[in-house]
């Protein structure tokens, strides 16, 4: 499960900044080609022929009611095309894979004020440790390339930049809530998550409706790349394959803070080689803000559930 999340995972990232950096546009077609391949994909799972009934196959009875998984997919498909637009803002992706995981703290704010969750004094230090992080990778702005560094500095740019960090702001939001939602729904229904893959992703599809211009610019712009960015795109959407699958499966079995725990570690992963492989922007201040991250969520880790409460029984 594990080896699902951080291989399928950080070769996903590794594809997605490959085709973000052929097409900076491409982030509707690519959300879009993820749902469609991952929904074909899940389908005859999902299927069943009874010829008394219908000479057309029937989607088999659900373990989840619909209305359950519709909110999931509200959640989760915003996230997703937030998370693929950004890059057009003009926010490096390196300070993207910091600013995502903050998730730590969402999942916890989310696990208080919604679930009725106990954490200690430690677990909010850390979690605050991890936010301050962020908050210093955030106001880095480092840029790989020279042309943008020349108008790092000017009005439009800086606006850019803050919409792009808004957008960033809200697509976390986003993923906190699904990982709670997930969380409660697997803890309610059981570990259906092959169902919450299949489900999430065939009910995002309806979105794309409403912007197909944008999804074929998209499509166009790796036409132009040539053969070797639609293979890339390809393996984009197996690696998001495996990748989601290994999230659901964790999430199925463990609490949306402990599973930001362990994708907290992937980025940390997906970060470094995308250093190491394409030069991605990096100065001082993102890896002072990246490593208070990193470092966070490792305490974060270490640290001991708070116990239970005691229910005074009344007599």
């Amino acid at each position: 499960m594990l080896s699902l999340v951080l291989g399928g995972c950080c070769s996903n990232v590794w594809a997605y900044e490959e085709l973000l950096r052929t097409e900076p546009q491409v982030g509707p077609a690519l959300t879009f080609s993820q749902m469609l391949f991952i929904t074909l994909q899940q389908l005859p799972s999902f299927l069943t022929y009874d010829a008394s009934l219908s000479r057309l196959p029937r989607l088999k009875p659900r373990q989840v009611p619909l209305a359950q998984w519709l909110l999931q997919v509200t959640v989760f498909a915003s996230g997703t095309l937030l998370n693929n637009l950004v890059f057009a803002f003009n926010v490096p992706l390196t300070v993207q894979i910091v600013f995502r995981s903050a998730g730590l703290a969402v999942s916890m704010l989310l696990g208080r004020f919604f679930m009725h969750k106990r954490y200690t004094t430690q677990q909010i230090f850390a979690v605050a440790f991890v936010s301050l992080g962020v908050v210093l990778a955030t106001l880095s702005r480092p840029s790989a390339k020279p042309a943008a560094a020349a108008t790092a500095g000017s009005p439009a740019d800086a606006s850019r930049y803050a919409v792009g960090v808004a957008m960033l702001l809200l697509s976390l939001v986003c993923t906190g809530a699904h990982g709670a939602l997930q969380e409660r729904t697997y803890s309610a229904y059981g570990p259906c998550w092959r169902e919450g893959v299949f489900y999430t992703h065939m009910l995002s599809l309806p979105m794309f409706l409403f912007m197909p211009a944008r999804v074929q610019a998209g499509f166009v712009g790796l036409g132009q790349a040539g053969g070797r960015a639609y293979a890339v795109l390809a393996l984009n959407m197996l690696s998001q394959l495996i990748c989601v699958s290994g999230v659901n499966q964790l999430s199925s079995r463990v609490s949306a803070v402990s599973t930001q725990v362990v994708l907290t570690t992937r980025k940390a992963i997906s970060l470094c080689f995308s250093v190491w492989w394409f030069g991605s922007g990096w100065n001082a201040q993102l890896a002072g803000g990246a490593g208070m991250v990193f470092v966070g969520s490792f305490w974060y880790s270490l640290l001991p559930a708070p116990p239970p409460v005691k229910r005074v029984k009344r007599t």
